[in-house]
């Protein structure tokens, strides 16, 4: 929008003529100047060769010219710093906003947030990226409530993880509103549909689309690529995407933004006649044939283009029958090809060779590609002038460029950032009804905030963004129905446990880690570096990202309990240590009901399994069912975690049953930052008695008669 900087040049003349009287003539022709977008003559040479009258006259001599020049410079960088703060909405506390809006096409989620909430680790990475636009750029014909479409293709554990990163790079420049087309396997869409719910990025929608339906229309292609039958899914979208949807913006999920997705949205106002598809010329030599002996690429229109980033006009693609196209070139191309090495590139580029009226080039900027044999380099004169990173290589962050350490530090930039501080509101442009949302500030309202426990009691409806299965997972259910899983909870204090704990438990696991974005990367180099963990298939390693001051104990195992696939599930922490042969154990002595603290002295001489009673105070571990009652939200931190989920089992008349040959080693260990907070902070340990005892009038309301045991039994010390 030009306006916008024919007001900033107002409000900086403005400035001046208060500052510096004598100049007010000078100002204000040159203000009139700014509405026909001539720059200020700031340089030294237009300075120099400028005339500005008045009808006094000439401004000055030399020494006024450039005192003038300095002041100017001086007051339009502070005019800079001030849009810049005041463009800063507030931050709301952390965890009030919008649920998730549920809405299915096709069977797939769709989701609305809302939340606001921003920091200075944002400034900080505007600087890094703001070479890429000017302050007075002029701003892309794309009005500012426009939802702006995306879709991407991502199955698996890793592109999962792929695709936070991307779109963490689009939400921090981004201005418009978007809606997220993601065509996912099973495991991508239980991964990403929990992300999405749970990081309620405001102004922001998620569909999903199943990719297994669509295997039958690509399945015939043979493709060596390492992408295999998702990297050919690009070629259907036509048929996928909802049919009153008329472009949307394509990305592989190696992609990195630097700039706002609305300037690359904006290109589409630039197609003519028949272009319905904007793509950038590849950037290596392999269309071209000649990288090695007998090198024999599909056809392309010289070096042909790249399909990681991809503007489609999708009701021109239809009404083009652009499915028979696409098809018919393939079935030409395979008759003597054989296969395809560069999946659906390869096809586009065989359709556009034969249809180069089709294409609209973008700008190499659009995208950037730092392939093996990429010769990016020749495409832009400095890194500020990039506006996408494409990472289109297997060897990923490691491929050779002599700008590649600007571009991997954008990149790690983004991987470690905060994705809390992305949950900011887009002021202006109407929202869609919550009514999850709703009824969350409404329970929100009703606490007291003068209450001493306030922060107690508010975390409990804290909603913690959740990235479950952060690396590859693998199981295989048995068939007699008997298996266990071990669930315990951490953070990073306690990481050095995991490879004990996975030598000791041959089982499944289920793990919730609580980390910030930065930890779940160290996390990440950690587990990938360790041969024990790396041989494990079977552990599910679920983060929940850090917000707010108190462990969020009670949520992490509930986390932890979701993604319990097994029919038993051992209810364990981190710092104990199972013995050898525990798992195999279990299984050989399933009992439907859950089992308490021991009688120890008995537990040494027994050699069969007995029944004991509930009492007050006693946390033990113990293996339940996977449908047994999750643990109660309201406990954070230190104290009652356990004693009240074992209280609300034997309300539920769970039986007690000690196993004699089993048991676990509980190693030494610091003191975690919850437990110091308890012993040395008095408002803690009442804020516990006092939630304590609201847990113990609940049951007695639920439970009745049988649950007046329950208001007797003493703090947990």
């Amino acid at each position: 929008m030009p306006g916008m900087c024919r007001g900033r040049r107002k409000f900086l003349a403005a400035s001046l003529a208060l500052l510096f009287i004598p100049a007010l003539t000078w100002l204000y022709l040159s203000a009139g100047n700014f509405q026909g977008m001539k720059p200020l003559p700031l340089s030294p040479l237009e300075t120099q060769s400028s005339t500005v009258t008045s009808r006094g006259g000439a401004l000055g001599g030399g020494v006024a010219r450039e005192a003038l020049e300095l002041r100017v410079r001086e007051v339009e960088e502070e005019n800079r710093v001030l849009r810049r703060e005041l463009s800063r909405p507030p931050r709301n506390p952390v965890g009030i906003g919008q649920r998730p809006h549920h809405a299915n096409h096709h069977g797939n989620q769709s989701k609305t947030h809302s939340e606001e909430g921003t920091g200075d680790n944002e400034a900080g990475l505007k600087a890094v990226t703001s070479g890429n636009a000017s302050e007075c750029v002029q701003q892309p014909p794309v009005d500012k409530c426009e939802t702006i479409h995306v879709a991407i293709v991502c199955a698996g554990y890793n592109a999962s993880r792929d695709v936070v990163t991307l779109v963490k790079s689009v939400l921090f420049h981004r201005r418009n509103p978007l809606h997220f087309h993601i065509i996912t396997d099973s495991t991508a869409q239980h991964i990403l549909a929990s992300l999405f719910q749970t990081w309620m990025v405001p102004a922001v929608r998620v569909d999903f689309y199943d990719a297994d339906e669509l295997k039958s229309e690509v399945s015939w292609i043979p493709n060596k690529h390492y992408s295999g039958i998702y990297g050919l899914m690009k070629l259907v979208l036509t048929k996928t995407l909802p049919p009153d949807l008329q472009k949307v913006i394509v990305l592989d999920t190696d992609i990195t933004f630097a700039t706002d997705i609305a300037e690359l949205w904006a290109v589409f106002h630039k197609f003519r006649g028949q272009q319905v598809l904007g793509l950038v010329e590849n950037q290596s030599d392999w269309y071209l044939g000649n990288l090695w002996k007998n090198h024999r690429p599909w056809p392309a229109l010289e070096r042909g283009f790249n399909t990681g980033v991809i503007l489609l006009l999708l009701d021109r693609l239809r009404k083009l029958r652009w499915e028979q196209m696409w098809r018919l070139t393939a079935e030409r191309e395979l008759m003597s090809m054989l296969s395809t090495s560069l999946a659906d590139q390869d096809i586009f580029n065989a359709v556009i060779k034969q249809n180069p009226f089709l294409v609209h080039q973008l700008p190499c900027f659009w995208n950037v590609q730092l392939s093996d044999h990429t010769r990016s380099e020749k495409c832009y004169k400095d890194v500020s002038d990039l506006k996408v990173i494409h990472w289109n290589s297997p060897k990923k962050l490691r491929v050779k460029n002599k700008h590649v350490e600007f571009f991997r530090n954008l990149y790690l930039t983004f991987l470690e950032y905060d994705g809390n501080l992305l949950r900011r509101e887009l002021f202006g442009c109407p929202s869609e009804t919550d009514h999850n949302s709703e009824n969350l500030q409404k329970t929100l309202s009703e606490l007291d905030e003068d209450d001493p426990c306030y922060e107690f009691r508010r975390e409990r409806f804290t909603v913690h963004r959740t990235h479950l299965y952060f690396l590859h997972y693998e199981y295989e259910p048995t068939s007699d129905h008997t298996d266990v899983t071990l669930v315990a909870q951490l953070s990073m204090d306690r990481l050095q446990m995991l490879e004990a704990i996975c030598k000791h438990w041959e089982g499944p696991i289920s793990l919730a880690l609580y980390l910030s974005d930065a930890e779940a990367q160290q996390f990440l180099r950690y587990a990938q570096g360790s041969e024990v963990l790396m041989a494990r298939g079977n552990v599910g390693y679920h983060i929940v990202y850090k917000e707010g001051q108190f462990y969020p104990v009670n949520l992490l195992r509930n986390v932890a309990m979701r993604q319990v696939n097994t029919p038993y599930m051992f209810l364990s922490d981190i710092d104990f240590l199972p013995m050898y042969g525990l798992y195999e154990y279990l299984r050989y002595h399933v009992w439907t009901k859950g089992h308490a603290p021991t009688n120890f002295a008995k537990w040494r001489t027994a050699t069969t399994p007995y029944r004991v009673q509930w009492e007050g105070d006693f946390e033990p571990y113990v293996m339940v069912r996977r449908d047994s009652p999750e643990y109660d939200r309201r406990f954070v931190g230190f104290g009652w975690n356990k004693v009240a989920h074992i209280m609300e089992l034997d309300a539920q008349e769970y039986e007690f049953v000690v196993l004699p040959n089993a048991y676990m080693i509980h190693m030494p260990h610091a003191p975690s930052f919850d437990i110091t907070k308890f012993r040395s902070n008095k408002q803690y340990r009442v804020c516990l008695k006092t939630l304590k005892e609201e847990f113990q009038q609940n049951m007695s309301r639920r439970y009745g008669f049988a649950a007046l045991k329950y208001m007797t039994a003493e703090n947990n010390s």
